[in-house]
């Protein structure tokens, strides 16, 4: 007696073969780009191009591209070391600093004395003292004016008369000279005057001549 082995269907026993034919295609197809397909998808380097020789008397040579310029040289990264060097890096761990116990980072700090020579290294001068001398302020001009007389108008009030080069001028309490200088008290004798430019004042004397 033979016993059933299921293949009275002879259409599923073809389609069960094809899709193990299939299934076999695909994993090999697979393992053939996992494992072989790398090397050709690495891409190939370009090759260095050499660098332009060296200019002839002051010329360059030619370049079709760019004329008188030179190609620039390309480096690799050839001899590049990635490896991590733990020795040096523990020798650059082990500078203790030693320095005078000022901390240079702090306001607080105490400066470093620099002392003062007792003689100068060059002879016949002497060390300049540590002190800086304080600049002295530079004084204001004379008043390029000339008060030379006065007169009186009906209502008592003056009024001076100056020289200034070749002008002559006159002037009342408050008014300006020149666009700089500005009349004071008057005075037979003498008149005060301000440098507007200085803000300064002056009182000049009567001169006669």
């Amino acid at each position: 007696m033979t016993l059933p082995l299921g293949l009275e269907n002879k259409r599923q026993v073809y389609l069960l073969a094809a899709l193990v034919v299939a299934i076999i295609c695909i994993a090999g197809y697979q393992i053939k780009q996992n494992f072989g397909g790398s090397s050709a998808s690495v891409p190939t380097a370009p090759a260095i191009r050499p660098a332009t020789a060296a200019p002839v008397n002051g010329h360059t040579a030619a370049n079709p591209s760019a004329p008188g310029a030179q190609d620039a040289l390309k480096l690799s990264n050839a001899g590049i070391d990635p490896a991590l060097h733990l020795d040096r890096l523990a020798m650059s761990e082990d500078v203790e600093y030693l320095g005078t116990g000022r901390n240079i980072f702090s306001t607080e700090s105490a400066p470093a004395h620099i002392e003062t020579p007792a003689s100068s290294p060059r002879p016949g001068q002497h060390v300049a003292n540590a002190t800086p001398a304080v600049p002295e302020k530079p004084r204001p001009p004379a008043i390029d004016l000339k008060y030379f007389g006065y007169t009186q108008t009906r209502n008592k009030s003056s009024q001076a008369f100056f020289v200034h080069g070749d002008d002559v001028f006159i002037a009342r309490t408050g008014e300006i000279v020149e666009h700089r200088y500005k009349v004071g008290t008057i005075l037979p004798g003498s008149v005060q005057v301000t440098d507007l430019g200085y803000n300064n004042t002056q009182t000049l004397l009567l001169q006669a001549n």
